[in-house]
Parts: structure tokens; C-alpha cells; sequence
């Protein structure tokens, strides 16, 4: 870990349905001054076209400023970086990153890390987290799992990789869709060990 408890978390968004998770969690990383460094898939790109209304610029350095302006982030706690972009930190064991979290987690995505397939950037940091035992978070949202699927979670569970499906809980009487999404973002800081006030406590009222 990085002084004073800061962080640097590797995100990937991926092409699976729920990126508005990615968001959020993107927000609250950097809310609680950890650095990130976002890599956005090109089938990410056009699911969030289709899911939300965010104007997402396609260049990674126009990313970068307009995430880093509508998240407030301070300089130089947000790098984006392409798919095809292997000097970033991330591609290797030398880069600083204490964890990673890929959410959402397509299936073909998933499937890619399970077999070590490393065939872009995104592929790769997940494969330098596990060879270097670091936290590796996936976050599938899809149903129903094939065997493949299945076996492909296993395997990954079994490498030490924490499977976090996206599936809200309504026990704290959630009245809105952003209450669902900060369920499960909640569930991913709690990996993370980053402190939130996203959801009460089990037992706390």
C-alpha cells in the first residue's frame, strides 16, 4: 500500500451491461483521493452510449480530462490508458498497482484472464495482479452462467481472484437504482478495504 493508505487501483470497464457500476466506483475512488488508472474497452465504449447519457470522448487523453473534470479529481490521480498501450504501469509487475478491479467483467473478458490470454491491456494487468499475487476483483454481470462461465469463476477463485457478481440486495429498502448500483459498489470498496458511507452496516440500526 501507498502512504498514508492511499491506493492505486487499477479499474477496467469492460463490455458487459452495468458500466454505471464502473462509474460509480471510479467516483468514489476518487472521492477518497486514491489514484486510479482506467482502461475503458472499445464494447465498453458502446455500451456506454447505449446505457447512459455520458458523452465519452474516444481518445484517452480527452477521457482522462473529462472523467478527471466530472469526478473532480485532483492532478494526477486519474491516468486513462488505451488497450493497446503496453508502456503503461500496469503491464507490468514493476508498475506500481496495488489492485485491480475489473467491473463490470464481461464474459469474454473473464474467460480471456482465466486462460492467460493477455491479448490487450486490459487482459494483461489482470494477468500481472495474479502472477504477482495482488488483489484482483471481478465483477460479472450476466445471467445464467453456461459451464463455462462457471468453470472459468472457479478456476479465477481458485487463483485467489475474489468473483463479486453484481447482484443488489434490497435489505436496506433501496428506493432508487442509485441505491442498487452503491450496494454493490459498497461491496467492492469493502474488498478494497476503502472506507465508504454508501450503505448502514449490518446490525448497526
Amino acid at each position: 500500500m501507498n502512504s498514508a493508505n492511499k491506493k492505486i487501483i487499477s479499474l477496467a470497464i469492460t463490455g458487459a451491461s452495468g458500466v454505471q457500476y464502473g462509474f460509480r466506483l471510479l467516483e468514489m475512488l476518487l472521492q477518497k483521493n486514491h489514484t486510479v488508472y482506467l482502461m475503458v474497452s472499445k464494447a465498453a465504449q458502446v455500451v456506454i452510449g447505449m446505457e447512459t447519457d455520458i458523452k465519452l470522448p474516444s481518445r484517452c487523453k480527452e477521457m482522462q480530462q473529462f472523467l478527471a473534470e466530472k469526478y473532480h479529481a485532483q492532478k494526477k490521480q486519474l491516468y486513462v490508458f488505451g488497450e493497446d498501450e503496453w508502456t503503461a504501469p500496469t503491464a507490468s509487475g514493476g508498475g506500481l498497482v496495488d489492485a485491480m478491479v475489473m467491473c463490470p467483467c464481461s464474459m469474454g473478458a473473464l474467460s480471456a484472464v482465466a486462460t492467460g490470454a493477455s491479448n490487450n491491456l486490459i487482459e494483461r494487468s489482470a494477468d500481472v495482479v495474479l502472477k504477482e499475487r495482488r488483489q484482483l476483483i471481478l465483477v460479472p454481470r450476466e445471467t445464467p452462467y453456461s459451464d463455462i462461465h462457471l468453470e472459468n469463476m472457479l478456476k479465477l477463485s481458485r487463483m485467489g481472484a475474489v468473483i463479486l457478481c453484481a447482484n443488489p440486495g434490497f435489505y436496506n429498502n433501496a428506493e432508487t437504482i442509485d441505491d442498487l448500483i452503491d450496494f454493490v459498489v459498497a461491496k467492492i470498496l469493502d474488498q478494497l478495504d476503502v472506507e465508504h458511507e454508501l450503505q448502514p452496516r449490518w446490525g448497526s440500526e
